[in-house]
């Protein structure tokens, strides 16, 4: 009977893959230990005024579900030597909803648990379709009414009232959902062999990618009343959407095209030698390789366009960050608004941090190319492309 022999822990194992990947080299073993260094001093200063000497009052409650109730105090934060958390507590209602009516909160809270069940969905597989699509045009409207009122009984309110978290999904989610088809289209039309449609969507993409966002803003909310029949009003955020949607497709639109042109002429010719005609060859040969290419920077064109909703402020909207910066003028707090960019910062990286994961996994599920020198790699969160899908994903 043979003895299984394991390897000595210098081969594999934890203190394998510190002197692999941190002490392999007179270099790189520099860096690690003025890394380690700096993280030494800075690490308990950050923690000291985190958590250590921070501010966070609570007192015992029979109305509360948990036993307690926050109960900020601006006193205590102002004689601490740390964070004053109870600043963010006392203002969480204006960072998460902005202006909007306290006696109707529950309808952006629902529209906030709507949008994240509807984006918990999507990245499901197992609903990718046409359902999909008329799910989200029924919803992206749906959230609207919800949101404003005047229908089914419910209160008006105008979106000069809306801000906080709401208004950043919707903006988000409005721009990244409408731009990516228009984004398509012009990808193709500035490769297509018409003059015409071709000189269009250059000039489309040129203009808006010439000027910046800001500016788009201001146009959109400036000019678009401008191009309407007299009588017909414009809503303030629909005329955002607008250039948020623009401005995304444009960019969007430039990294599709770096896509078609990284696919080899011979997928091309091949499709044609098939006898398939322009929209057959462009829906099942050309566009579903093209995307899977341009995966990272499509992404990494959503997550600026998640964090470039706080422009919203110029034109006198109050996203998640305004909201917080809002806040931040009541004189009682004022002078702990960096506790609420703190918070504020936090909610912004979780989000992006799920996108950049998320488009990860999407580009590992796609990845049709055969390794046989790896091991699979597992995902993150098993089971999330739902029952019988391949959880190894090479």
């Amino acid at each position: 009977m043979s003895t299984v022999v394991r390897p000595p822990s210098g081969v594999v194992g934890p203190v394998a893959w510190v002197r692999n990947n941190l002490f392999n080299g007179v270099s790189n073993t520099i860096i690690t230990i003025v890394l380690i260094a700096c993280l030494a001093y800075v690490l308990p200063m950050i923690y000291a005024w985190a958590i250590g000497d921070a501010v966070l009052t609570v007192k015992p409650s029979d109305d509360s579900w948990w036993g307690y109730e926050f109960a900020p105090n601006a006193d205590a934060c102002r004689v601490a030597d740390g964070a004053c958390w109870d600043f963010v507590t006392e203002k969480f209602r204006v960072f998460i909803y902005g202006l909007y009516p306290q006696d109707a909160l529950w309808r952006p809270t629902v529209m906030i648990l709507l949008l994240f069940g509807m984006i918990g969905v999507s990245v499901n597989s197992w609903f990718w379709g046409r359902g999909l699509v008329i799910a989200w045009l029924v919803a992206i409207p749906g959230m609207f009414v919800l949101m404003q009122g005047g229908l089914f009984g419910l209160s008006f309110v105008e979106t000069g009232k809306w801000g906080g978290l709401p208004i950043t999904l919707i903006i988000a989610v409005t721009g990244i959902a409408f731009s990516f088809p228009i984004a398509v289209v012009l990808a193709l039309g500035r490769r297509s062999d018409l003059p015409i449609v071709k000189t269009l969507c250059i000039g489309f993409i040129e203009i808006i990618r010439g000027v910046p966002l800001i500016t788009i803003l201001f146009m959109a909310s400036l000019m678009i009343p401008l191009f309407t029949p007299e009588g017909v009003n414009f809503n303030k955020l629909l005329r955002a959407l607008i250039g948020f949607t623009l401005f995304s497709a444009a960019y969007v639109a430039e990294v599709i095209r770096g896509g078609l042109q990284a696919l080899p002429k011979g997928q091309f010719e091949a499709a044609d030698a098939m006898g398939m005609s322009y929209w057959q060859k462009t829906n099942l040969i050309i566009l579903p390789q093209a995307l899977k290419l341009v995966i990272p920077p499509i992404m990494n064109t959503f997550i600026g366009l998640f964090k470039d909703t706080t422009l919203i402020i110029v034109i006198s909207m109050f996203d998640f960050l305004g909201a917080v910066r809002l806040a931040s003028n009541d004189t009682t707090w004022r002078s702990f608004y960096v506790e609420g960019l703190v918070f504020a910062a936090v909610i912004y990286f979780i989000m992006c941090f799920a996108m950049a994961q998320y488009s990860r996994r999407l580009e590992l599920k796609l990845d049709t190319g055969h390794r046989t020198d790896a091991a699979p790699r597992k995902p993150w969160f098993p089971g999330i492309w739902g029952p019988g899908q391949n959880s190894d994903l090479r």
